[in-house]
């Protein structure tokens, strides 16, 4: 998975031309983290589910792509504080930085290769983490990286493979999520599908197994477990509003 960087300024990353490389890494709505909604993949759901709540969107054509909510106004992150980002676990898309996964040509011979987005403001020769070692092996902070990539890319061929299996068997269900934060105020969210409880109860046993044959079975239940998380995402957005 690409990604939206630019293409003229992607390149395959090299402990030659980048051996002096260096990546900032701090948070920051700078580096693109002031956003309230942020596209996410099944080999992420473990961990996001225990911080996030995680919804789909339907595409045009008639996908279901899931994604986690961040916040509720637009541009609104409430896991973000200033440079710090009060979660135990960051979306894989947003832990990637400026690297992203390159494919050979159609016809061409060749593997998944890590590039770079030279032009990306948090690249730089001096400044942040290196990305690769004196001697010319990866800096841990790339060996992190690869690991996120790998988390992104496995999880972009099945995610709809993912979705198709929930389809199937009945589970997504439209819904407007309806806030309300204590207070008086009130946020709708529209357009939204959850995997729901109440169908996913109803299930029989070969669509349980099909469902478990997949590996979907528990991404399922983590993304039921997760509509927990939006009782604490409303105590996010009150105490954010607090000292306003």
């Amino acid at each position: 998975m690409a990604g939206p960087d630019s293409a003229s300024t992607r390149v395959l990353l090299n402990n030659v031309d980048h051996h002096d490389l260096r990546i900032r890494t701090e948070r920051g709505a700078a580096w693109g983290d002031g956003i309230n909604e942020i596209p996410v993949f099944p080999t992420e759901f473990d961990a996001l589910a225990r911080e996030y709540v995680i919804l789909f969107r339907r595409t045009d054509d008639g996908r279901y792509n899931a994604s986690v909510l961040l916040g509720l106004d637009r541009d609104e992150n409430l896991y973000l504080d200033g440079t710090t980002w009060n979660a135990r676990f960051i979306p894989a898309l947003l832990q990637r930085g400026p690297f992203s996964i390159g494919m050979p040509a159609p016809g061409e011979p060749g593997e998944p290769m890590i590039h770079v987005d030279l032009a990306d403001p948090r690249v730089s020769r001096s400044d942040g983490e290196p990305v690769f070692l004196d001697h010319g092996g990866n800096a841990p902070y790339l060996d992190h990286v690869g690991g996120v990539l790998r988390t992104i890319f496995a999880g972009d061929q099945v995610s709809p493979i993912m979705a198709a299996a929930f389809a199937d068997a009945g589970l997504f269900e439209a819904a407007t999520l309806e806030l309300e934060i204590g207070d008086g105020r009130r946020y709708a969210i529209p357009d939204v599908y959850l995997v729901s409880a109440a169908r996913f109860a109803t299930l029989d046993g070969a669509t349980l197994a099909s469902l478990n044959a997949q590996d979907f079975l528990r991404c399922a239940v983590w993304a039921i477990t997760s509509l927990g998380n939006i009782s604490a995402l409303i105590e996010r957005k009150l105490s954010r509003d607090a000292v306003r």
